[in-house]
């Protein structure tokens, strides 16, 4: 059964539409697929991973699922009371809310250059810049732990030119960090770069056109017409970035292994180790719906945060 709506003489009208029961069976028969896969893909393994989550099935229960036992939400408790999750939790914060808007901001210098008139040869350095984000991380990782070396590294070499002292960028507890965060800004730039940039010519020329008849100069057209207007897209864009640095993992696994003394260890690096390094499934399943939660506040933070601007 549907809604419809009807004007007359000023006023709104609403009518029920009622669909035969064949148009019903029909086209749940041609959905039925399509949810069979859902159910089977998504909500089977997130309900597993659930059940997991509250039971100590490790490598004992992998042998046997018989030596499993139900231990309620011990492993939630346990996982509060473990130093090594909130110094994970830290870092992951750390690499989220520095990385993230560090990215947005590389990403949307990077769209609005290639959107000015005075650029030439766009569609090459488009392909240029978004060639990192298609590139292997492990061919990556090659190439930037040369970058990073302490004794042969470019940046070492430019520090030393001007005067630094070298820094161990990957060996050092205050400077790994950065250096991954470095490291995934330049991987990740060119994708976000591309949605702005599709958003950037969604805005009608002809609002910079009068603008700039009023007089107003580049930095009033951009902060008065272009981020309104791009707004949407930095939305779409502040969310999907966040969740993607929020499941950190590939980079500190490939660069550091978690370390120095665990200053790169995310809560998905955590989670693996936990999981298919000592087997503690159960547990590991716990860190991963702990990690859900968190993603999902921020999501709702962001998303409340924007409204409210609107």
């Amino acid at each position: 059964m549907a809604f419809v709506a009807s004007v007359g003489r000023g006023k709104v009208k609403t009518s029920r539409l009622r669909i035969p029961s064949e148009a019903n069976t029909a086209a749940w028969f041609f959905l039925a697929p399509a949810l069979a896969l859902i159910g089977v893909f998504f909500f089977l393994p997130v309900a597993a991973s659930l059940l997991l989550s509250v039971t100590d099935f490790d490598l004992y229960g992998i042998a046997d699922p018989g030596n499993t036992r139900f231990v309620g939400l011990a492993n939630y408790s346990r996982l509060l009371r473990t130093h090594d999750f909130w110094v994970a939790l830290r870092n992951t914060f750390y690499f989220a809310f520095v990385g993230g808007p560090l990215t947005i901001a590389v990403s949307l210098g990077a769209a609005l250059l290639l959107s000015s008139k005075l650029v030439r040869f766009k569609g090459l350095f488009r392909t240029i810049y978004f060639t990192p984000f298609v590139t292997t991380l492990v061919a990556v990782a090659i190439v930037w732990r040369y970058l990073y070396h302490t004794r042969y590294g470019l940046f070492n070499y430019l520090l030393g030119a001007i005067g630094i002292a070298p820094i161990d960028w990957l060996g050092d507890p205050h400077w790994a960090m950065p250096a991954i965060i470095l490291m995934a800004v330049w991987k990740s730039f060119g994708y976000n770069m591309l949605i702005f940039i599709a958003g950037l010519q969604a805005i009608p020329e002809e609002l910079y056109d009068a603008a700039a008849i009023d007089g107003a100069g580049p930095f009033r057209r951009f902060f008065n017409i272009t981020l309104p207007m791009l707004s949407p897209t930095l939305v779409f864009v502040t969310v999907i970035t966040m969740i993607g640095y929020f499941q950190l993992f590939a980079e500190p696994y490939v660069m550091t292994q978690g370390g120095p003394l665990r200053s790169t260890t995310s809560v998905v690096l955590l989670m693996y180790e936990e999981g298919f390094r000592w087997w503690r499934m159960g547990y590991a399943a716990a860190i991963a719906f702990v990690l859900f939660i968190v993603i999902l506040l921020a999501t709702l933070v962001q998303f409340r945060l924007q409204k409210e601007r609107a």
